[in-house]
């Protein structure tokens, strides 16, 4: 009876494992991350854009407050929005609010995640760790795959990821 115990226990605690190795995905209380990606950017470049989908599977609402990643001087919470008529991109001082049992989708053209002041390139094909510190769930870390220069969408099935969530291969 013990060594079954153990075998199911090694068996719970690969499938664990290899659920939080996949690219793009954490948890934190009552937020769960997944689909997070970033494209790569030209050798000069100072900023980029980072994306993701944030459920709150809570009761009570949260919030992004900040986002951190190593390669940058500062990282700020962005939306771009048609303002009388002309598309402006502006800081979410107050952060992106996370409502109760809500998806909120970070995607390029709309909220996203903006790095400021790269100190390297981003590279497609590696990985960009970044920091979510959300108001009420706390902190946590996801790795973002790096699509290629341009890229609309990422295909995460190359990544990592598992498919299913009607994510694209990148356009050219």
């Amino acid at each position: 009876m013990t060594l079954l115990k153990s075998l199911v226990a090694a068996a719970l605690l690969s499938t664990t494992l290899a659920a939080s190795a996949l690219a793009g995905e954490a948890t934190v209380g009552d937020i769960a991350v997944r689909d997070a990606w970033t494209r790569a950017t030209p050798p000069n470049a100072m900023a980029g854009g980072g994306f993701l989908i944030i459920t709150n599977k809570g009761a009570a609402d949260d919030k992004l407050v900040a986002a951190s990643a190593p390669v940058t001087e500062r990282t700020e919470l962005h939306e771009m929005a048609v303002i009388d008529g002309v598309m402006k991109m502006r800081e979410m001082e107050g952060g992106i609010p996370v409502p109760a049992g809500a998806t909120v989708e970070l995607k390029p053209g709309g909220l996203h995640v903006m790095f400021m002041d790269i100190k390297q390139p981003l590279k497609e094909g590696e990985t960009l760790p970044i920091t979510l510190t959300f108001e009420k769930a706390g902190t946590v870390t996801v790795d973002m795959p790096i699509a290629k220069i341009g890229a609309k969408e990422m295909n995460h099935d190359m990544h990592g990821g598992h498919g299913g969530h009607g994510t694209k291969k990148p356009s050219n």
